[in-house]
């Protein structure tokens, strides 16, 4: 679709829409479907501060062609400030990026789109994590195997939404004599400061924001199907994110649904959900998988 005939689109719906306040109510015809079409017209249909949680997986660069369709930083500004503007207060976006490579040098995108997000539309990048693949592609080239992808944590405002994933702690239930193990003290504000007690190590902490996956099948999915789309991701992370960074009756969008991962994870957990996805085979796809599992859950 030409920028153009998008514009248009987009000027008629924001004109003829007259949303109620509650969003449930006003998203009713757009839940619960993968929409064949330009995210650009999706969000354009979306009253503002309507979305609980995004998580998406845009193109990197020029790596896959995905049907043909253009992908470049201008079109990726007008996503961005769509997604600004329906995301809630204290909604947030997850963002699962990586560079290409060309003539030798990392293209940096994904840094650009960080920033843009941040002095442009005004989010917050409320924290950088790392996608470990625990079964990564070895290739043939002079630098280190490429085993992680960015994940971007983006929030409107401070997340009004914190799930923890919590693991035990290695030395649960430890005591600790803080006059025999830090006789020098800590220090707070630069300033030394001595303490004489005894504390006990916690049996449980907040996961760190390095995340390792398996990927391909048995590792992002057991289901077949989803690898007639080129990148997916794996149904693990979506399901972190949705649980961490929102609650049962939300509402999750997917801009690049893809394969339908993030849409097929949030309905599993109990959240509203809907997604864009250009090319219509991958809609297809999303479709049947999500279809597939509501099926494998009603049986």
């Amino acid at each position: 679709m030409s920028n153009k005939n998008l514009n248009t689109e987009q000027a008629n719906i924001s004109e003829n829409e007259n949303f109620p306040v509650d969003c449930l109510v006003s998203l009713r015809p757009l839940l619960y479907k993968i929409h064949n079409e330009d995210c650009r017209i999706t969000l354009a249909k979306l009253p503002s501060e309507c979305v609980d949680l995004v998580v998406t997986s845009p193109p990197y660069d020029n790596l896959r062609t995905y049907k043909g369709h253009e992908w470049n930083f201008e079109i990726f500004k007008g996503i961005a400030e769509g997604l600004s503007r329906v995301l809630k207060q204290g909604g947030v976006i997850v963002w699962v990026v990586n560079d290409q490579t060309i003539n030798g040098s990392e293209t940096l995108t994904s840094a650009k789109q960080k920033i843009y997000f941040r002095e442009n539309c005004g989010l917050n990048i409320h924290d950088t994590m790392i996608y470990e693949k625990e079964n990564y592609l070895h290739l043939t080239h002079n630098r280190y195997e490429q085993c992680f992808e960015y994940i971007f944590v983006i929030s409107k405002g401070k997340p009004k939404t914190f799930n923890p994933i919590m693991i035990e702690c290695k030395r649960a239930g430890e005591e600790i004599n803080w006059d025999k193990n830090n006789a020098a003290g800590y220090e707070v504000n630069g300033r030394a400061r001595h303490r004489s007690e005894r504390t006990k190590t916690n049996n449980i902490k907040i996961k760190k924001n390095i995340w390792s996956y398996g990927t391909g099948l048995y590792g992002s999915t057991s289901d077949k199907e989803a690898f007639q789309h080129p990148a997916i991701f794996p149904e693990a992370l979506a399901q972190d994110h949705i649980l961490s960074w929102s609650n049962e009756k939300d509402i999750v969008y997917d801009p690049f649904s893809g394969s339908g991962t993030t849409c097929k994870v949030a309905d599993r957990l109990g959240r509203a959900w809907f997604g864009s996805e250009i090319a219509e085979e991958y809609q297809s796809l999303a479709l049947r998988r999500i279809s597939k599992d509501l099926f494998t859950k009603a049986s």
